[in-house]
């Protein structure tokens, strides 16, 4: 069934982040046996006033054709990014119209923003008691305006279920490339970041870009030890092993990997047996124990646990999903 995304442009919208909805989602097609098959998003874009001029943040405006009742037509709003945004980023309440606006979304709509967009969300109250991210240089000022939220400054984006929010900028790019591989599977977001020449997912978060966005000249990286670990998942990896492909001391290594990718080794090559272990459960038959040693973890216990705490289901429920997505197509 094709998911419509609406995504509402705000005065003040940056155009970068209001073009990521409709070139990532515009772009997933159904991978059949024939190849790229029907769209699977419908993608419109809405302003809180009747279709017309929206001004941009840019020195240009764009023309939008629909107004907010096409809130009411989605499975998903998006929320980019905006340096307009008034009552919102000032004292953290809705405007009138954007009050109005948002009268019409449906219960059960998913919710997602890009960027600065998550003050709208927060202003709303979809916040709540949850936890969200935003742009790293906004996390402070976001955490006093809204206190009740849950505010992690340091991830590129957060999947609470039916309310999304992602870091700034590119880390737009992130989310929706997860969203799709949350609907469709790790084939159908693949495709979409070979088109559009991104990765399919960045390790860390924020940190990395906080920190340090570039290695120091002349300091060696880790990128041949994580080169190294992706190519012998299915064995026992060590963090002495790492550090020796480095030709570093366990001590300096970790120091270095958490300021390059944002998180600890251990984390890390947990993230990418569960990745794995995705891509083994939606494209094999091989069995639950088979896919654990593959994948590394050793045990479908293992597996069963670290499934579970990174995607909210168990394996055999995460492959009945997407295989049956697959059989039916």
């Amino acid at each position: 069934m094709r998911r419509r995304v609406v995504v509402l442009a705000l005065d003040g919208v940056i155009p970068f982040e209001l073009g990521i909805p409709q070139r990532i989602f515009g772009l997933a097609r159904d991978m059949g046996d024939t190849g790229r098959g029907a769209k699977l998003y419908e993608v419109v874009t809405c302003s809180v006033r009747p279709p017309g001029p929206v001004r941009t943040d840019a020195d240009f405006s764009i023309v939008v054709e629909h107004g907010p009742e096409a809130l009411a037509t989605a499975d998903i709003v998006v929320v980019p990014a905006s340096h307009e945004l008034g009552p919102v980023h000032q004292e953290g309440r809705l405007t009138d119209g954007l009050a109005a606006a948002f009268a019409y979304i449906r219960p059960g709509t998913r919710m997602v923003s890009i960027c600065t967009g998550g003050y709208v969300l927060a202003a709303a109250g979809l916040l709540d008691g949850r936890p969200a991210t935003t742009h790293w240089s906004s996390a402070d000022h976001f955490q006093r305006l809204f206190p009740k939220v849950r505010v992690d400054p340091d991830v590129l984006f957060i999947d609470d279920g039916d309310v999304l929010t992602s870091a700034g900028v590119a880390a737009g790019i992130d989310l929706c490339l997860h969203i799709v591989r949350r609907d469709h599977g790790t084939a159908v977001a693949n495709d979409i970041a070979r088109r559009t020449v991104v990765p399919p997912h960045r390790d860390g978060g924020q940190a990395q870009f906080i920190r340090r966005p570039l290695p120091e000249a002349g300091l060696a990286t880790t990128t041949a030890a994580r080169t190294w670990a992706i190519g012998r998942l299915e064995q026992p990896i060590q963090l002495r092993d790492m550090a020796r492909q480095e030709s570093m001391s366990v001590r300096t290594f970790t120091r270095r990997f958490r300021e390059e990718v944002g998180i600890s080794p251990g984390q890390w090559l947990a993230q990418q047996r569960v990745e794995r272990a995705r891509q083994l459960l939606e494209s094999t038959d091989l069995s639950i124990d088979q896919v654990a040693r593959d994948a590394g973890f050793g045990t479908a216990t293992s597996l069963r646990q670290h499934v579970q705490a990174a995607l909210g289901v168990a394996p055999t429920v995460y492959r009945r999903t997407f295989r049956s997505t697959v059989a039916g197509r």
